[in-house]
């Protein structure tokens, strides 16, 4: 039951924090896909991978740690992994369109939508997934400050994903398309190195390792995406 005068504010503070730490990554993932495939169709997908978690973790916490975490970090990482790879393909063609224009024929719609709505529910789940395993085991200690903590750093992560939704649109579609691959292929990489650790029972990744990982991603996909690509010399 639900009692806000029953607060343990450390428990609170650790609920909100893992929320806020592990839906931020889904959050950001999920808007970047969406304003590429230009419809919210990949961030609705990453809320309800989130939701597909968290509300069976409040409803029954302690039953999560029945799910088998290595297979959903194994799927997640094998499915990034290939649309990361697919989107390479998608930026070097953004590339082409930028630097030398449209091509004679047209180049069409990429049909990629469906793909990208699976790997954002599969971040979303995945994400969700790594805060349950937390929020698990503080729901025990104090139900009401565990769920009010994950209520509030939900919503912080709403105005987070508002703001950055707002800064993204900004970006040319090709450098977009760059920073998607990367993103997915940091994920993706990451994953499997957790699934390694979870493996071999050794400790988990750092998060911290996601920064330098997306850097020498990005470097690799904007190389790959533009590389031989030069303007016609007029004649």
């Amino acid at each position: 039951m639900l009692d806000i005068y029953t607060i343990d504010p450390g428990i609170f503070l650790a609920a909100m924090g893992i929320t806020l730490l592990e839906m931020a990554e889904a959050s950001a993932v999920g808007i970047v896909l969406a304003t590429d495939s230009k419809n919210n169709v990949p961030y609705l997908a990453a809320i309800a991978g989130v939701l597909t978690i968290l509300i069976p973790t409040a409803v029954a916490g302690n039953y999560i740690s029945l799910l088998p975490r290595i297979y959903v970090l194994l799927a997640s990482a094998l499915l990034l992994l290939y649309f990361g790879i697919r989107l390479i393909k998608s930026a070097r063609r953004s590339f082409k369109f930028q630097i030398l224009g449209p091509s004679k024929n047209g180049g069409g719609h990429e049909n990629i939508e469906k793909g990208v709505a699976i790997t954002a529910y599969s971040v979303g789940v995945t994400e969700a997934f790594e805060a349950a395993i937390v929020l698990i085991a503080l729901f025990p200690q104090n139900y009401s400050s565990t769920l009010i903590g994950l209520v509030a750093g939900s919503i912080l992560v709403v105005i987070f994903a508002i703001i950055l939704k707002t800064s993204i649109r900004k970006v040319k579609q090709a450098i977009m398309k760059a920073a998607v691959s990367a993103i997915l292929l940091t994920f993706s990489a990451f994953w499997f190195w957790e699934s390694y650790a979870v493996i071999s029972n050794t400790a988990s990744p750092d998060e911290l390792f996601l920064i330098p990982l997306f850097v020498v991603f990005f470097a690799f996909v904007y190389y790959v995406a533009s590389m031989n690509i030069r303007p016609k010399a007029s004649a």
